[in-house]
């Protein structure tokens, strides 16, 4: 009996587990948002930031945007431009303007309120301003260029090196005596006073010359092949 009861029970705290799961993960009715779409969570922002999301209730009275510093320390928010009494269907909430605020991480909040003084609150969190980094660029592409005509640029012409050499001028010296050299003439060829005729003794000279020459060789050639056979009887006498 003790073992139905228990069962019994088991089986009641599981339907109503599953109930109360089922109303915590229902979805807000389309007439009930309180949500931030942009920026979001771990977002790095920096200058003007426009806050994106929906702000509406049946019941609605104002919404209004709000950030702090992290780490949050009680109420330590500061209101993003004013309250709003329009309701916002997906589209722009607020702009923050970050470019006066410290870098670091921030998180921002929507509250709607209802007439009732009652709200709906939404935040994102680790929202990082950075208006003192460099703002990321992207890697330009690598595009393969031709390399540049290299055209090449003429030479001057070669100069021409003219080298003057000194005129060497010898001069005699303008002091002293210069002692004149005077030739004894040649002597004149004795003419014939009857006839004329002058005799030319040169040519018989060489002839006579020529003739000595000629004859002393005739005589040489003798005289060598005396010698010679001489020699040549001698060395068969020996034998």
């Amino acid at each position: 009996m003790k073992r139905t009861w228990l069962f019994i029970l088991s089986i009641a705290l599981m339907l109503a587990t599953l109930s109360w799961t089922g109303v915590l993960a229902a979805p807000p009715a389309q007439d009930d948002q309180a949500v931030i779409t942009a920026p979001q969570n771990n977002a790095v922002v920096r200058g003007q930031v426009a806050i994106v999301g929906s702000a509406i209730h049946p019941q609605f009275q104002f919404y209004k945007v709000e950030y702090a510093r992290e780490p949050v320390v009680g109420e330590a928010w500061a209101i993003i431009g004013a309250i709003h009494q329009q309701q916002v269907t997906s589209g722009q909430l607020e702009t923050w303007d970050t470019s006066q605020l410290p870098d670091g991480s921030y998180t921002l909040r929507l509250r709607v309120v209802r007439l009732d003084g009652n709200y709906s609150e939404y935040s994102v969190v680790q929202v990082v301003v950075a208006n003192a980094q460099p703002t990321e660029t992207p890697t330009p592409a690598i595009v393969a260029t031709k390399p540049p005509t290299v055209t090449p640029t003429p030479l001057p012409p070669t100069p021409t090196i003219v080298i003057e050499q000194p005129v060497v001028t010898n001069t005699l010296p303008t002091t002293g005596t210069v002692a004149a050299v005077t030739r004894s003439p040649l002597p004149t060829p004795i003419s014939d006073e009857g006839g004329g005729f002058n005799l030319d003794v040169a040519p018989l000279q060489t002839a006579c010359l020529y003739g000595a020459g000629v004859g002393l060789s005739i005589f040489l050639l003798f005289g060598f092949m005396a010698a010679l056979r001489t020699l040549i009887y001698a060395l068969i006498g020996r034998r």
